[in-house]
Parts: structure tokens; sequence; C-alpha cells
């Protein structure tokens, strides 16, 4: 028996068993119309907001998977500024940034128009814009020529997770995937998500970042289950909480013969735990926009106004002084005064015993 599924004949002709994913897949396709459905019924604001904070999540996350930390402001600043929205607080973002975030809007804004190994090869320079990946130099914008060997360990005690299909058999392999997804096929678009990520991980046409381009590509069929360019859900955020049955689940099925149920379970259940989350998201949000609707006549300067908004969406730690000095780079007088008016307008209240240990909470 073959290795890899890729060595089998015909390896691309996928099998799974409907009984066994039918209950999972109808819950995902219930929840996605009833989250459409509550995002419809709301306001413009709060769907924009809904909109940007899902589109962030999905940049981090999808970096984050991949080991790279990218700064949650800037790449929320990117977006919307190349959405044309009104956010305040935007700060100037990196060359990374930017790139990924071009990348992720292509994949979700434009999500009926054709895949092509053109558009894959943009989203590719874009991810590598120096050419880069960290210190190694790779081939950007093409697919790979050289072996792919995905290992972890130590050198002399490497570990083979999985040898993808030879260099020479990129340009077949990605003509015949990107044939098939753009094709109208039978598939309905959530398994056809699922398909797409596991069938472009088993090629692994690049030098790097075939995970994040596999997520985006997930990301583009989703966005076409929901016949919709914005995004309420994050998958890429569900991923990264269960990476680890993700690498799993995927390491176990590239062996199949040709079967991919338990793969289609594993991402619909993912998917599931996606829309789940974004109720949560949605309360904040909901949070967000009743706080600012009961301050819209307070007086409140733009320092004050861009550390509540990280308050509200997805302050770290404590919030001290020294903190916010730092955020709106102002002194520490400066600071002081603006957190002392807002605990007088009962927005802020003081924590802890005192000294260094004194913080501030939203009341």
């Amino acid at each position: 028996m073959a290795r890899y599924i890729h060595q089998n004949k015909d390896w691309t002709n996928f099998t799974w068993q409907d009984n066994v994913i039918n209950g999972i897949f109808g819950e995902v396709r219930n929840l996605q119309g009833r989250i459409l459905g509550q995002m419809n019924s709301l306001g413009f604001y709060i769907k924009e907001e809904t909109n940007l904070t899902t589109l962030t999540l999905d940049v981090v996350k999808s970096s984050e998977i991949e080991g790279e930390q990218l700064n949650y402001d800037q790449v929320r600043s990117s977006i919307a500024r190349r959405l044309g929205m009104d956010v305040a607080g935007l700060v100037p973002s990196s060359r990374d940034v930017e790139g990924v975030v071009e990348m992720m809007l292509d994949a979700t804004q434009y999500y009926m128009q054709p895949l092509t190994e053109d558009r894959l090869f943009g989203w590719h320079s874009a991810l590598f814009p120096s050419g880069r990946s960290g210190m190694y130099k790779i081939q950007v914008g093409t697919y790979r020529t050289g072996e792919m060997v995905v290992v972890s360990g130590a050198m002399g005690k490497e570990k083979i997770h999985y040898e993808a299909p030879s260099p020479q058999l990129m340009d077949a392999e990605m003509f015949k995937f990107l044939k098939w997804f753009n094709e109208e096929n039978e598939i309905d678009p959530v398994l056809k998500a699922a398909i797409a990520h596991f069938w472009f991980i088993i090629i692994h046409p690049f030098d790097d970042g075939n995970g994040r381009i596999a997520r985006a590509i997930t990301d583009l069929m989703l966005a076409r289950s929901d016949k919709s360019s914005e995004r309420f859900y994050s998958m890429s955020n569900q991923i990264l909480i269960e990476r680890k049955q993700y690498f799993a689940v995927l390491q176990k099925v590239q062996h199949s013969s040709g079967d991919i149920t338990e793969w289609l379970v594993w991402f619909l259940h993912c998917l599931k735990n996606a829309l789940v989350e974004t109720e949560t998201i949605f309360q904040k949000i909901l949070y967000k926009t009743e706080f600012w609707n009961n301050h819209e006549n307070t007086a409140i300067n733009e320092r004050q106004r861009i550390v509540l908004n990280k308050l509200l969406d997805n302050f770290k730690g404590n919030l001290t002084t020294s903190k916010w000095a730092k955020i709106t780079k102002s002194s520490q007088d400066t600071a002081l005064r603006d957190i002392n008016d807002l605990v007088d307008k009962e927005i802020l209240i003081k924590a802890g015993s005192g000294g260094r240990s004194t913080h501030y909470l939203l009341k």
C-alpha cells in the first residue's frame, strides 16, 4: 500500500461516508443560517464592526498557527484602511502585515472570482515581500522546484511527518486542483472548502506559506457558502485553538487510501465551534456598541477613546497608569488625569490594594 494518499492512482477521487458526516453537516449549515440572519437584522455599524473584528482575528490567528506573531492593532488598522472604514486610533502597519491582509481581503472580498494560478502567485508574493522566509531565501510567486519534506526535531534526530508530491508534478497537480475548485459541481461549498483545504495541503505547492494559503482558500469557499464577503466567524481562530487535533488528523488522513471521512468530520466540528464562538464575539460587540451609545454625550478625549476601545476589544493584563501613558504616548501625569476623569465619570473603577498593584477596570 502507498505510504501517502498522493501516491495512489487517481488519488484525488476522494470518498467519504455521508451517513457519518450528515448530522454535523446539517448542524453547521443551520448555525450558519442563524448567524447570518442575526447579523442581517442588526444595524450597519455593528455588522461593520463584527466583520472588522473577524477579519482581524483571521489574519492574526492564521499567522499564529505558523508561529508568527502579528500585531493586532496593525492588522486591524490595515484592514480598516483597505475597507475604507472610519475607525478611531488607526496605526501604521508593517510590510509583513500589509501582505497577509492583502491576501485575506482578496480571498474574502472577491470570493466569486475564479481562483487562478496567477492569483495564488500574487498571494504568495504578498506573504513574502522580501523574498525570504525568516533568514532563508525562498522561491516566491511560483511553485516550488525542490522536494518538500515536513520534519521536526533536532538535527540528526529529525522525524519525517510528510513527503509531498515531487516538484515535477506541481503544474499538473495544481491545474487539476484549480479546475475542480472553479467548476460548478454537485458538492456543497462547505464540504468543498474542507476538501480544498486538505487537497491543497497534500500538494504543498509552495516553498513556504502553504498553511496560510490553504486557510485563505478555505475562507474564500466559505464566503461562497455564505454568499457574502462579510465575515462573521473565524475558522483560523478555531484551528489555532484546536491546533493539535488539526495536525494529528491531517497526519492520519494523509496516509489514507482515499477515504477522507475523518478529515471532513474534524473540519465540520471545528467550523461548528467557530460558529458557536462567533456568538460570544457578537455579544462583546453588542456590549461595545451599547457602551458608546450610552456615552455619546459624555465628554471623552481622543486618548481616552483609544484606551477605552482597547479595553472593549481584547486588552491583555491590567490597565495601569504606565500602560495608559505608553499606549497614548503621553506623560504619567496626563495618564493619571485622563484616568481620574473617567473614574469621576463612573466609567472606570480603581482596583488593587494601592501602590504598584493599582489598576483600573471598566465599570
